[in-house]
């Protein structure tokens, strides 16, 4: 079965190209040329991916993502002209997974989709993997995609998800941003390194009861970043 892509962007002459390059390579497409119209068909075509702008009239890209992301995990490429570095940072933050700056040739376009579906949909867990990992205070629910710390259930976008549990599942083993931007975002991945610390800091203000003394993710200067915790049932 074809993975389904929707391309939404009010530029027609990027949206007929780039319809075109994805047909070719067997992908399904559906395009949308505002916000609005992204949103209705999201819900109806259900999509493996999206492919979304950002500069958009009636509801922008920022707001079409965020309505995705409210109940779902779809992974979602931005086109952005936008050249400033935190414009860019704030549509990872809001769960985007990746992003390709304007002006862009099909071909790199191709490029993206390809890898973050690769990504998304072809690395399953290994069975022998804890589903569930627990400390005092903190609950990982892999299989459920489900974070509790201090008792309450914390909302996370796809990618803090899965920083937080690869990191978990490796206490104590330092990564460096490189590492950790090749394991969660591929080695094809263009974007700044800063993107980590972004992701780092979202999760420390959602899982750490002082996110400037954190208990669970400790830097470790001039490297990376650690998990350290005692895990439940060693108390």
């Amino acid at each position: 079965m074809a993975n389904k892509v929707l391309l939404v962007d009010d530029e027609e002459n990027i949206v007929d190209v780039c319809s075109r390059y994805l047909v070719r390579e067997g992908y399904e497409v559906s395009t949308a040329s505002n916000g609005r119209e992204a949103i209705e068909l999201y819900e109806a075509f259900r999509p493996d991916i999206v492919v979304l702008d950002i500069m958009m009239p009636e509801i922008d890209g920022w707001q079409v993502a965020e309505k995705i992301r409210e109940n779902h995990d779809t992974p979602i490429i931005m086109l952005t002209a936008l050249g400033q570095e935190k414009d860019r940072i704030y549509g990872l933050t809001i769960g985007a997974d990746d992003y390709v700056t304007k002006p862009f040739s099909p071909r790199e376009l191709l490029l993206r989709v390809k890898n973050v579906l690769r990504r998304t949909y072809s690395s399953p867990a290994k069975a022998e993997e804890e589903e569930v990992l627990s400390w005092q205070g903190l609950m990982i629910d892999r299989s459920k995609r489900k974070v509790t710390a201090g008792g309450k259930d914390v909302d996370m976008t796809v990618k803090e998800f899965e920083l937080l549990s690869l990191l978990a599942q490796h206490p104590s083993q330092v990564f460096s941003k490189s590492q950790l931007i090749e394991k969660l975002w591929g080695y094809e991945y263009l974007g700044d390194a800063n993107t980590i610390n972004v992701h780092i800091r979202r999760l420390r203000e959602k899982i750490e009861d002082d996110p400037s003394e954190p208990r669970w993710i400790k830097t470790v200067w001039g490297i990376g970043y650690k998990f350290e915790g005692k895990r439940s049932y060693e108390d």
